[in-house]
């Protein structure tokens, strides 16, 4: 459990966070990118976010470690490729989570409003994430 936690936070730094520097950074000199994934801010927002005040970032990193607890647990018992494994579990899993559940209790528009650049940008900010977690979780020989 406890290399679940330190990958997943890990992963929201490393990965999530360096992919979405990458999309901020060439979204002005290679213009598909903001076609595809729309416009992106830079990365680690370090702005309060509520209840409790801590930078968005941290937040991402906090819930980003018990993702990574189930994240390990299941690339542990299953015979999946792990790293493809991560990538397609963050970008599915945890879009539809924060499109469905987290929109509800923020408040904000079901599937993103049904905004499709949003949606590809979360499934691939969020795959990176699972990428990134059992890249991390690798050393650690996690298969059962």
């Amino acid at each position: 459990m406890l290399y679940g936690f330190i990958a997943g936070a890990l992963a929201v730094f490393v990965f999530h966070q360096g992919t979405q520097h990458l999309l901020y950074s060439f979204q002005g000199s290679m213009p598909w990118i903001s076609e595809y994934f729309g416009r992106t801010g830079p990365a680690f927002n370090f702005a309060s976010t509520a209840p409790l005040g801590v930078p968005v970032v941290v937040s991402q990193a906090f819930f980003g470690g018990l993702w990574g607890i189930l994240l390990a647990w299941l690339v542990r018992t299953t015979a999946l490729p792990d790293l493809p494994f991560g990538f397609v579990f963050g970008a599915l899993v945890l879009t539809l989570v924060a499109f469905t559940i987290v929109a509800t209790l923020k408040g904000q528009p079901m599937f993103a409003g049904g905004n499709h650049q949003i949606w590809w940008r979360a499934g691939l900010l969020n795959g990176a994430w699972g990428f990134g977690t059992v890249f991390f979780l690798r050393p650690f020989s996690m298969r059962g």
